[in-house]
């Protein structure tokens, strides 16, 4: 078999006899001046796999990237477009493997892109010469993006940029960027540079400068990937709040004293506030080259529902107001909601996996070493209850839905010990959020979009997080990020969890993947890596079968 995840929706051997050898070399060539600049980003993501050493001689294989307007889409693509169409993208490709290299041929540039995603996982995964065969694929989904959370961390362009081509090799095509939280505030706004400003501390450059911004997004549009930027209100604003001081608060209200760090909302009703937070997000507006803003709207401690309505209602507009579209998280909804808006459901059912006893709490220790108490737990119960409703009421409004359900695609929780090689016990005990249980890597597999029996009409898309609480760089983030990752790129692509016996041997040969482009990962006892020839350190010789 090949291990392309996610897996092609068909799959055929053609010719007999070998294909072309994964080592290469190889040549990129285009049938079509439309995709001249395609091949430049393409070379440079094949690169680390084709370095020096290469195993073969002879004339280079190639890697032919074409359009063919007479292919017609295949499947039904569902959700919203991240580029802004009005219909889902045509993204359908074929692909074939001869004995002299690997034609990508799509009606679109977009679906040639995923072709030679498909290529390429081809290339890195295999070790010996890759067997002559047919793929056909298209997506289940338009929206299939990641959450990144450089607000809690700071990722340097070098760092965001490796993970855009990471996305891209598992047909990704959103990267959302979590800019703003309490911790941070990482996008230069020539607006405000208060948020920015030197004397605020920190590292000597701790955010996105105007141009490191626009260059990250031609980057990634490069890779047919749109970059939604999240600016986080009105809750989780203590650096807004720092930067600009001054600004109206309430105090915390009597029944959440003590229980969880506060930081007042903001109040948009307040029209010096809503002046500030105008002319943020008009320059975030205008220095975003997608149609998409995140607004944010979770978890906004201490607002009133009054309070919380109108200012979600008025971030929409100013966003609306700037020429783009906004989203946010599910709370949202509470301020209604209209077909034209999208929510990030989060907090499903399993989520609030919170103990109702004393006893049951004994025997949750990831509650107990964060500190939690019974009073706590019921506290969070109860801030967390209105989410009960917000699904119904983005269905009831006519809206649409992104699923991230923090139960399965929250890849910021700790892995199950019982899953953990003793080599990397120190790691895994160190990171992910510490009140989530810990899941191994089956768990994130075994997630059914269609589970949340939501009209497939309504569903926008599918987005992983990785947040950033537990985590001190790039490093931390893919060692959570993999490898689960690519369990969520195959669910959002095809639209249903992939097969847990044959998914746990793709990953296993994906292992070769990740090392070669430098990504650590955690070595799951639920994958065989010894079979794909990759040891449990994950420096292992790849797989010598021969299978493309």
């Amino acid at each position: 078999m090949n291990a392309v995840i996610p897996q092609p929706e068909r799959q055929e051997t053609t010719t007999p006899g070998p294909g072309p050898h994964p080592r290469g070399p190889w040549r990129i060539q285009v049938e079509d001046d439309r995709l001249a600049a395609m091949a430049g980003t393409v070379q440079a993501l094949l690169e680390p796999h084709v370095g020096a050493g290469a195993a073969t001689g002879g004339a280079p294989a190639v890697l032919t990237l074409a359009l063919d307007d007479s292919l017609r889409p295949h499947g039904r693509t569902v959700g919203v477009a991240p580029c802004g169409a009005a219909e889902p993208v045509d993204e359908s490709y074929r692909l074939t493997v001869t004995g002299t290299g690997i034609t990508c041929r799509a009606a679109t540039p977009t679906g040639v892109f995923r072709a030679a995603a498909t290529a390429l996982q081809l290339i890195a995964t295999s070790s010996g010469p890759l067997p002559r065969q047919e793929l056909r694929d298209a997506p289940h989904f338009a929206w299939r993006g990641l959450l990144i959370d450089p607000a809690r961390r700071h990722l340097t362009p070098g760092e965001v940029r490796r993970v855009i081509d990471l996305a891209a090799l598992y047909k990704l095509n959103v990267l959302h960027l979590h800019l703003t939280d309490n911790e941070g505030w990482r996008l230069e706004l020539p607006g405000t540079p208060e948020l920015t400003a030197p004397e605020r501390g920190g590292a000597a450059q701790d955010f996105y400068t105007v141009e490191e911004y626009r260059a990250l997004q031609r980057y990634a549009a490069e890779r047919f990937v749109t970059v939604v930027p999240e600016i986080d209100l009105p809750g989780h604003c203590a650096t807004l709040r720092e930067a600009l001081p001054g600004l109206p608060e309430a105090p915390a209200p009597e029944g959440l004293k003590g229980r969880f760090p506060y930081v007042p909302p903001l109040d948009l009703a307040d029209p010096g506030t809503r002046k500030a937070v105008a002319a943020v997000l008009a320059d975030v507006c205008a220095l975003t080259e997608g149609p998409f803003v995140h607004i944010g709207g979770d978890e906004a401690v201490g607002a009133t529902p009054d309070s919380f309505s109108h200012a979600i209602r008025e971030l929409r507009s100013l966003v609306r107001e700037s020429g783009r579209r906004p989203l946010a998280w599910q709370e949202s909804s509470r301020a209604g909601i209209s077909p034209d808006d999208i929510a990030q459901y989060w907090v499903d059912v399993p989520m609030m996996d919170l103990p109702d006893t004393a006893e049951e709490l004994a025997g949750r220790p990831e509650l107990l070493a964060a500190g939690h108490t019974p009073e706590l737990i019921a506290a969070l119960k109860g801030f967390f209850a209105p989410s009960d409703g917000d699904l119904a009421r983005i269905l009831e409004g006519g809206g649409r839905v992104i699923l991230s359900p923090q139960s399965h695609l929250y890849l910021d929780r700790a892995y199950a010990p019982e899953v953990v090689p003793p080599a990397e016990a120190a790691a895994a005990r160190r990171l992910g959020f510490p009140t989530y249980r810990p899941l191994g890597v089956r768990h994130t597999a075994a997630w059914d979009p269609a589970s949340h029996t939501i009209p497939g009409d309504r569903v926008a898309g599918v987005e992983a997080t990785v947040f950033g609480e537990s985590v001190e760089g790039l490093d931390d983030v893919t060692f959570l990020m993999l490898p689960r990752l690519p369990s969520v790129a195959a669910a959002a692509w095809t639209g249903r969890a992939p097969r847990w016996d044959d998914h746990r041997l793709r990953v296993a040969r994906h292992a070769r993947l990740w090392r070669q482009r430098g990504f650590g990962y955690l070595a799951s006892t639920e994958i065989p890596w010894d079979e794909a020839g990759t040891d449990e350190a994950g420096t292992g010789e790849a797989c010598a079968d021969g299978a493309g």
